[in-house]
């Protein structure tokens, strides 16, 4: 796949996407099937069957997270849960395809939507839960209410111009057009990526017009002032894959979206911990052999990358030039309020929500701003970053660990951040906090996205990190007492 990052690109890649936003839907047509505005909405966070949406442009298909409704997966039965589980993203990510192709025809006939949209996916996903029901039922209960996760909605996008910034000081209206409603040279609709499912123009603020909102945390006597930083390159050698072996272990493409991976280079879907634990690492310290992975980032300029027909590629609507980031930080910090103990080896932690632009922001983690601007951080908005100064990412992951478990039934509840006093939850302990921070110099304007799920139209609300630990039991070692001895080791 081609790599850019520090070079001479056209005036079309620095063309910035127009400032008003399309409409999703042809003539704004009302629909009034299935249709509501935000997450968690209706009785129990999930969407209502039936609300009138006047007004509002229904821009995608939003389904309950099946996840959340297993507080427990024996492992007898989790390779079956989990493939399940994939397999009902690609039944809403076939079912987005579908209503994208037909939304001028639902704008006109409502009804198109239940039928050639919605219902089928519902039939599916009734199937998909009912396995995953018996699958847990061989071994262990069988849990009540998985049939109340079937149902789906269309929803409309929030996001305009006006609705703010991460800290409500933007005015989310980034774009230039060119006086005529749409970006010059691009011809598409005015604020759509090129591939059609977004960004839009209120996706972006402009970093100067936001205001700076960093606390630092006080660290409070016997904090772990420690840092330990481990370099293990910015992806030069170009390893991508669309799967995630935390989610969807067993199943290609899982992630529906392509990764950049650094560190242990035999991740993909089919990894076992014994092949990880043999895999190459692009770390310089080869004691740290774990994975590090996020969505790439992409210009959205016109230009098809290598994958464009390929799954997780262009096949699942990511398109566009993959960025090379300039620079990428990998350090891991302490507890401002006690020391830190070592984590589990195989540990595998995700930070983020790659679906929160449906399921809301309870879970979304990443950080949007622009060097020498780092004061100021987004989340649910890219950053427009002045001449000379370029995009940042950041993720800080969880940092307390429940002392027992690599993983988890929805793979979030064996970790958990500190509370707002610095101590972790009751039963939970400090372990070394990784911090991600991850840099690109694209051209300065709205003219980039992370890739996403198709139905999550590239929002930025939606970026994610994932990490599976897998540093020899020195080198953790060596952390922890670096971190808790206030030392600054690389």
């Amino acid at each position: 796949m081609r790599r850019t990052s520090r070079k001479k690109r056209s005036t079309l890649a620095s063309r910035a996407i127009a400032a008003s936003a399309a409409l999703i839907l042809g003539g704004g047509g009302l629909v009034a099937v299935n249709v509501y505005a935000s997450a968690g909405e209706g009785p129990s966070g999930s969407p209502p069957t039936r609300t009138q949406n006047a007004g509002r442009q229904v821009s995608t298909i939003d389904c309950p997270e099946a996840v959340n409704g297993l507080s427990e997966v024996p492992d007898q039965a989790r390779g079956e849960v989990d493939r399940e589980l994939a397999a009902m993203d690609t039944q809403i990510t076939d079912a987005y395809r579908q209503f994208a192709d037909r939304k001028e025809q639902i704008a006109q006939d409502p009804g198109l939507a239940e039928n050639a949209v919605l219902g089928p996916l519902r039939s599916k996903r009734t199937a998909s839960l009912d396995r995953i029901g018996i699958a847990i039922g061989r071994v262990g209960e069988r849990p009540a209410g998985l049939e109340s996760l079937a149902g789906c909605s269309l929803r409309a996008d929030d996001s305009r111009p006006g609705n703010g910034g991460g800290n409500g000081e933007g005015d989310g209206d980034g774009g230039q057009d060119d006086g005529q409603g749409q970006d010059p040279g691009q011809g598409e609709d005015p604020g759509q990526s090129q591939g059609g499912n977004g960004p839009v123009a209120a996706d972006f603020v402009d970093i100067q017009s936001v205001q700076p909102d960093i606390d630092r945390p006080r660290q409070r006597r016997g904090a772990s002032r420690g840092t330990f930083t481990t370099d293990c390159g910015r992806n030069e050698n170009g390893k991508f894959n669309p799967d995630n072996v935390i989610v969807a272990p067993g199943v290609s493409n899982g992630a529906h979206h392509m990764h950049d991976y650094i560190g242990n280079q035999a991740n993909d879907a089919f990894a076992s911990d014994d092949d990880l634990a043999d895999g190459a690492t692009t770390c310089r310290n080869q004691g740290d052999r774990s994975t590090y992975y996020w969505p790439v980032l992409r210009l959205q300029n016109g230009q098809d990358e290598n994958d464009a027909d390929a799954d997780g590629g262009g096949r699942d609507q990511n398109v566009g030039e993959i960025q090379t980031p300039s620079e990428v930080t990998l350090k891991f910090v302490g507890s401002p309020v006690g020391r830190v103990t070592a984590m589990p080896r195989f540990l595998r932690i995700i930070t983020g929500d790659a679906k929160a632009f449906t399921n809301g922001d309870a879970n979304a983690n990443a950080s949007w701003s622009c060097t020498g601007f780092e004061d100021r951080q987004l989340t649910d908005k890219y950053p427009i970053c002045p001449e000379g100064s370029q995009v940042v990412r950041t993720f800080a992951f969880q940092n307390c660990w429940d002392g027992q478990n690599t993983d988890s039934a929805n793979h979030r509840t064996h970790v958990a951040f500190a509370q707002e006093n610095g101590r972790c939850p009751n039963g939970f302990r400090a372990v070394p906090q990784l911090v991600q921070r991850i840099v690109y110099d694209v051209p300065p304007g709205p003219g980039f996205a992370v890739d996403s799920f198709p139905e999550q139209l590239h929002k930025p609300i939606t970026d994610h990190g994932d990490f599976i630990n897998v540093f020899d039991d020195r080198l953790m070692k060596k952390m922890v007492r670096c971190i808790n001895d206030g030392r600054r080791c690389r």
